[in-house]
């Protein structure tokens, strides 16, 4: 489980007592300052990118990844390459006083060296709806801004409830996503849109599995007579009934169009529910 914890420590040199509010963990367990006052930020992680512009701080940024497509102002910063195994080298010609990962298995190395070189990294992995939440308000303290990341937050909740009530008396319709096509693979249960179906007024047919992208057989998603089938342009012609193609620009990882992203899925499922 992912947590986020206030630490107690006693620096090692000049014999410090840091306060708890001097240091928090991110997903990796490594220490990040809080109040930090960043003024050169690479974010190699698209939700962070997205969620600094939204706070007002994208002005901070030095670097981002090639996915770093939205707000269109993203476009003006430097690209950074990969936020898997990024080139380490790239990262620190931009000169960051922080950077910021996406913490995956991949990019564990990535961050120890960083620390090691005494570059201030925040690692942090958001699979799911209040992954997002947490994430964003652990970024507000780090960087000294908790009131724009809580008011981030709050708009998205709003949105997301505002869909989830609309939604609730309607009729569920059951819903396979496709997440790929060869091997099959559908939207389980771990993933953050699986939450985003049911907030939308769907019943996910592959939600009780754990596995946020399982790989699944044709046959056995034609033996749920699943009411609605999700799934890209392309492979729309690879399927009969009611298939329905999700903006993937704007569902593509949980961040600040979650809210975007349900109403887009709401009027998908629901034609007219939302304006």
């Amino acid at each position: 489980m992912r947590w986020l914890l206030l630490l107690a420590v006693t620096a090692c040199s000049g014999g410090h007592q840091a306060s708890p509010r001097d240091l928090a963990l991110d997903d990796f367990g490594d220490t990040v300052p809080v109040g930090l006052a960043a003024r050169r930020i690479a974010s190699l992680n698209p939700t962070t990118t997205e969620l600094l512009f939204a706070m007002g701080d994208g002005g901070r940024l030095v670097g981002r990844t090639h996915w770093d497509t939205y707000p269109p102002e993203a476009a003006a910063v430097p690209d950074l390459g990969n936020g898997l195994r990024p080139n380490i080298e790239s990262v620190l010609a931009a000169h960051p006083d922080l950077v910021l990962l996406y913490a995956s298995a991949d990019n564990r190395s990535t961050a120890l060296k960083l620390h090691e070189l005494g570059v201030a990294t925040l690692s942090v992995k958001v699979d799911h709806i209040a992954d997002f939440a947490r994430e964003a308000r652990l970024l507000g303290r780090v960087l000294g801004d908790s009131a724009a990341a809580a008011t981030v937050v709050d708009s998205v909740q709003r949105t997301l409830d505002r869909v989830r009530a609309a939604t609730a008396p309607l009729p569920h319709p059951t819903v396979f996503w496709v997440v790929w096509e060869s091997p099959l693979m559908a939207v389980g249960g771990g993933s953050f849109l699986d939450e985003l179906i049911t907030i939308a007024g769907g019943t996910n047919i592959y939600g009780a599995m754990s596995a946020p992208s399982p790989v699944v057989s044709r046959e056995d998603v034609m033996s749920h007579h699943p009411d609605v089938i999700f799934t890209s342009p392309a492979a729309a012609k690879e399927w009969t009934g009611r298939v329905l193609v999700p903006d993937t620009a704007l569902i593509g990882h949980p961040s600040v169009r979650l809210g975007e992203a349900a109403v887009s899925l709401a009027n998908l499922l629901h034609p007219g529910v939302l304006k």
